[in-house]
C-alpha cells in the first residue's frame, strides 16, 4: 500500500484551507480558503483550477440537489453558485445564525446520508478560547435550535456508513476530544460518548472523514499527520504529510480511493510550512471512502 503524498496543484498556496468536498457528477474537488474569502475547484479530468471570491468568510461547503454549493459562512448558511463567465460566488442567504458573542463564523460542516447538513460555530480568536461555539442543524423544517454547545472549536463531523452515528471533536488545544453520537431517524442526536481522547496522540484533531469500512479518518493538527481510527476508537494507522498543519480530509476520485487533504498555513511558518503550507495534497490511503451526500433542499 503506497502512502506517498503528492501536491495537487504545486503552485496553489491558501491562508486557512478546509472542506475538500468530491462533486462525483463533474469528477471535480472543491475546497475553501476561509481567510481568503475564496472557492476553489480543481477538475480532475483536464487538471484545470478556478477560484470565486466570497462576500463572507466561506467555512464548509456541501453539494446542494438543486445545483451549486451550501456554504456555511460567518453569518449563516448560503446557497452559492460560480458563475462560469465571473469570479465572484453568487451568495443567496438561507438561514442567519444568531450568534452568542461577536467575532464568531461557522467552522467544520457536512451533510449526513439523509441530506441534513451539519454546521458547529466558533469564536474566530482561539485565543480566547471562548466555549461559545455551537452545533446545529439544518434540514426541511429551517434552522434547529443548538443541538449541542459548548465547543471552542468544533470540528471533525463525520457520520457512519449506515447514517446511525455522529462523530465530532473539538480541536482547541484546551479540549483535544473527539466523540461519537446515535443519531436517530428523526435528527436528533443521542447522548454523545467519548470516542477518542487525542491529548496522548500526535496532532488537535480537526476535520474529519469516512471510509467504506467505518474508519474514521481525522487531521492531526499541528502534527502533520492524518490518523485512521476503527469504529471502536482504536488508532489503525497513520500517515505523514510534509506540513504540520492539515485541516480536512475528504475521499474523492472516480473509485473514491483517493484522499485529498487542505491545510492551513502558520502565521509564522518554518520548515517545510515555508513552501508547503496551505497547499492541497493527495495520496492513496489504501481504503474508499463514501459519496458525500447532497443537501435536500428545505424549499
Amino acid at each position: 500500500m503506497s502512502t506517498s503524498v503528492e501536491l495537487l496543484l504545486p503552485d496553489l498556496r491558501c491562508q486557512v484551507g478546509e472542506s475538500p468536498l468530491w462533486h462525483p457528477a463533474e469528477a471535480a474537488l472543491y475546497w475553501v480558503d476561509i481567510e481568503g474569502y475564496a472557492i476553489h475547484r480543481w477538475d480532475s479530468a483536464s487538471g484545470t483550477h478556478r477560484a470565486w471570491s466570497t462576500p463572507e468568510r466561506p467555512a464548509c461547503i456541501a453539494l446542494h440537489h438543486a445545483g451549486g454549493l451550501l456554504a456555511g459562512m460567518d453569518t449563516g448558511l448560503f446557497h452559492v453558485t460560480l458563475p462560469q463567465h465571473s469570479t465572484q460566488a453568487q451568495a443567496t442567504p438561507l438561514a442567519a445564525i444568531a450568534h452568542p458573542q461577536d467575532g464568531m463564523r461557522c467552522n467544520d460542516g457536512r451533510c449526513d446520508r439523509q441530506g441534513r447538513l451539519w454546521v458547529g460555530t466558533m469564536v474566530r480568536d482561539m485565543g480566547r478560547a471562548a466555549a461559545a461555539g455551537q452545533l446545529y442543524r439544518y434540514d426541511a423544517q429551517g434552522l434547529s435550535a443548538p443541538v449541542r454547545d459548548g465547543f471552542i472549536t468544533p470540528n471533525g463531523l463525520a457520520f457512519s456508513p449506515d447514517g446511525r452515528t455522529a462523530y465530532f471533536s473539538d480541536s482547541h488545544p484546551q479540549v483535544q476530544q473527539i466523540w461519537q453520537a446515535p443519531l436517530h431517524d428523526d435528527g436528533t442526536l443521542g447522548q454523545p460518548a467519548p470516542f477518542v481522547d487525542m491529548r496522548a496522540l500526535p496532532g488537535r484533531p480537526d476535520g474529519a472523514a469516512i471510509d467504506v469500512e467505518g474508519g474514521y479518518w481525522i487531521c492531526g493538527n499541528d502534527a502533520g499527520q492524518i490518523h485512521r481510527f476503527t469504529p471502536d476508537g482504536r488508532l489503525d494507522r497513520s500517515i505523514a504529510i510534509p506540513t504540520s498543519k492539515p485541516a480536512m480530509c475528504s475521499f474523492g476520485g472516480a473509485d473514491l480511493d483517493l484522499l485529498f487533504i487542505t491545510t492551513i498555513r502558520p502565521g509564522q511558518p518554518q520548515g517545510d510550512d515555508i513552501e508547503l503550507g496551505g497547499a492541497v495534497f493527495v495520496t492513496r490511503p489504501g481504503t474508499t471512502g463514501l459519496a458525500e451526500t447532497a443537501f435536500s433542499s428545505p424549499h
